[in-house]
């Protein structure tokens, strides 16, 4: 009886092993979802706080802006957002600061209201305030 001796030696692993790549390239995810900054779409602004209500005072100035995104002051229409900008200046040039409210329809376009709120927070405004909101307590 003779036996024969194999050398067993393991076969050469065509496959490259992608567990590693895979690690790394999960590490470097999440470095660039946490180095990406955080983007903001809002304008800051100071909103009057406490003391009597909006509707109580009759020396106020309206704009408001329609669903086809047009801008009105005191339901005369404006031409643009240089010419809304000289209403609102004009308005502080008075000898008591009327209260400036902003009306938009529930249709208007963001971007619009946002540029408005930006004129409105440039110009230096120190009465403002929201009219209308009653309109979207049920949509949220």
């Amino acid at each position: 009886m003779a036996i024969s001796v194999r050398s067993i030696e393991p076969s050469p692993l065509m496959e490259i092993n992608t567990t590693p790549l895979i690690d790394v390239m999960l590490v470097l995810l999440i470095m660039f979802i946490l180095t990406v900054p955080i983007q903001t779409h809002k304008v800051p602004l100071d909103l009057p706080s406490g003391g009597t209500s909006v509707l109580e005072r009759q020396d106020k100035n309206l704009i408001s802006i329609d669903a086809a995104n047009r801008i009105f002051w005191n339901g005369q229409p404006v031409a643009d957002l240089a010419t809304l900008r000289q209403y609102i200046d004009l308005s502080e040039a008075q000898a008591r600061e009327p209260e400036l409210h902003l009306r938009p329809d529930p249709a208007t376009r963001y971007a619009v209201v946002d540029a408005v709120i930006a004129v409105v927070k440039q110009s230096r405004v120190t009465r403002f305030g929201f009219e209308g909101n009653e309109r979207y307590a049920g949509i949220f």
